[in-house]
């Protein structure tokens, strides 16, 4: 993921948190809020702002704003204050921006390079934790050490964090997919069947009857298709010839999902078990995926041809011996067992016993 994101920081004191978006809404401007608290532990009393639409609706004489509707809500949710700079007098925000073009500098130099915005937003975080080492001049502590003192002044966490999310009940349409906004996600649900769609900055999660069935990154542009081929390995199981020209397949290997190694399994079962077969037991090995995970499977593959063995059982085994594998027990010493020796039984009183006439 080379392109640039938006990104939003939370201010306190001499740090900052950071979480990158692709787009900056007010969705996400409020997550980054949620987000910023929870890192930092607390919220912060008083909030300072530029006069951003996602905040403020209308400017009016001096200080007065007409704040967002939603902001009103989300502010008075987690209890603080918002304070708002005069409009063309940047430097009323103190030292943000020189945070941010240092962030920049030491995290984001050379650009980023991700698979999603979730590993994207790991890097940050990552970065953040580093720069809680860093020492400002004219500061006698680490930025981590006035972090925690900085918490002891924070107003407590809300019990739950404010609800973000834009919800939705489309319907599974025939091509197993589900319409959000002008997007189509993939869904593993019957066609015809009505589902929750829970919209976030950055993210769709998908519920039937309370459950979790699917997870997408959000999509930003028009008319589009978002597929995951894990939701349609059911059905091209049944039917295999459609699995190399599939737009799941394809959409797979734009995300960096399909390794190399899984081509080089699946020409080899297709050569040893023919076309539909050599398929159906590749899509058996995928379906591995959902129990064990993505880079779990990737590694038992790789294990697999490194062997030189290119079997679905094999593969399988090499996924699943993670769990069979148990603790090496403890030696014992020899002087140890002395403890459970015994005198060995004397037989020869037993003898006399074979002597003796039995009594009706």
């Amino acid at each position: 993921m080379d392109s640039f994101l938006r990104t939003h920081s939370a201010p306190s004191g001499d740090h900052r948190e950071r979480c990158a978006y692709h787009h900056a809404t007010q969705q996400a401007f409020l997550e980054a809020h949620e987000q910023a608290f929870h890192y930092f532990g607390g919220v912060f009393r008083l909030l300072r702002y530029d006069n951003l639409k996602s905040a403020v609706k209308r400017i009016l004489r001096g200080h007065q704003r007409e704040e967002a509707t939603r902001f009103i809500a989300f502010r008075s949710h987690w209890r603080f204050a918002s304070d708002f700079c005069t409009p063309a007098q940047p430097h009323e925000k103190g030292g943000i921006e020189g945070e941010a073009g240092y962030f920049r500098r030491n995290h984001w130099v050379p650009v980023p390079r991700a698979r999603d915005l979730d590993e994207l937003n790991a890097q940050l975080l990552a970065g953040c934790h580093a720069d809680e080492q860093r020492q400002i001049a004219d500061h006698a502590t680490t930025v981590g050490a006035a972090l925690l003192a900085e918490r002891l002044h924070l107003l407590p966490l809300a019990e739950q964090d404010f609800e973000l999310a834009e919800v939705m009940f489309p319907r599974v349409d025939g091509l197993g997919c589900v319409r959000v906004r002008t997007n189509l996600y993939s869904v593993p649900a019957a066609p015809g069947r009505t589902v929750e769609v829970r919209l976030y900055p950055s993210h769709i999660a998908i519920h039937d009857e309370g459950r979790l069935i699917a997870r997408h990154e959000r999509c930003y542009e028009r008319h589009q298709q978002v597929l995951d081929l894990e939701h349609y390995l059911d059905v091209l199981e049944r039917k295999p010839g459609a699995f190399s020209g599939s737009k799941p397949l394809a959409a797979w290997r734009a995300r960096g999902l399909w390794p190399p190694s899984y081509d080089q399994l699946l020409d080899e079962l297709i050569r040893r078990h023919g076309q539909a077969s050599g398929t159906r037991q590749m899509i058996q090995v995928l379906s591995l995926i959902r129990p064990y995970g993505h880079e779990r499977l990737r590694t038992a593959v790789e294990e697999a041809l490194g062997l030189g063995c290119t079997d679905a059982a094999a593969v399988r085994h090499l996924v699943e011996a993670v769990d069979l594998a148990h603790a090496r027990e403890a030696l014992i010493e020899l002087d140890a067992l002395s403890r459970f020796e015994r005198p060995l039984p004397v037989m020869t009183d037993y003898d006399g016993l074979l002597s003796q006439e039995v009594t009706p």
